[in-house]
Formats: structure tokens, sequence, C-alpha cells
């Protein structure tokens, strides 16, 4: 499966954005899917993940601000971020491993979207 991420941007603190990562070669639905990120200097960090049973998890710095959903029709995950902060500025990249259950470390994932930058302004 190839992946594709989209929907980065600059925008202020408080505000919102939608991130998507649009699959091709299978559906989306036959893979569990994650998203992580990487703030310069840092190391990639979990952010999100969603079973292919849809079940969710979260990182506790996301947690109640960040929404992952799927699309099944569209052959889309979603990463919806609310309340943003300086902080949450990073490259965000999209994952998806075949396995069932939730994966919560990068090395579980062996597909990669290129990733797509979100700054926040303070």
């Amino acid at each position: 499966v190839q992946l594709q991420a989209s929907g980065g941007g600059l925008v202020q603190a408080g505000g919102s954005l939608r991130l998507s990562c649009a699959a091709s070669g299978r559906t989306f639905s036959s893979y569990s899917a994650g998203w992580f990120r990487q703030a310069p200097g840092k190391e990639r960090e979990f952010v999100a993940a969603m079973g292919r049973n849809d079940n969710t998890y979260y990182a506790d710095s996301v947690k109640g601000r960040c929404t992952i959903s799927r699309d099944n029709a569209k052959n889309t995950v979603y990463l919806q971020m609310n309340s943003l902060k300086p902080e949450d500025t990073a490259v965000y990249y999209c994952a998806a491993r075949t396995q069932y259950g939730l994966g919560i470390h990068q090395s579980l994932y062996g597909y990669w979207g290129q990733g797509t930058l979100v700054t926040v302004s303070s």
C-alpha cells in the first residue's frame, strides 16, 4: 500500500487542522493506522492509532484534542487536531500495518507516508 499524507500548514495557536492520509494499492480497511510526528531536533513520536476494528488510542499529549478516524469509501485516514499549541509543531507522518490491533511503536509499522508539516504559531 502507498500512503500520501496532506493537510499540514501554518495555523495560530488554538486553531484546528485536519490531516489526511490517502491509501492506494489496497483498501485502508485492511490495515491498522497510526499517526506519528517529529519536531525539529527531536525523535519521532507516537500521536494516535486506530486498529482494524476502529478502536483508537492517543498519546497523552494530544488526548482530548485530536481524533483519528477512517473513511473507507475514500480509503483515507484522518487526524483532526483542535486547540493546537506551538509544541504541536512537527512533521506528521501516517503509517499503516497489516496486523489487527493498535500499534503505538513506529517499529510495528511497515508502510509510511511522506510527512506533512504542521506549524503552530504563538
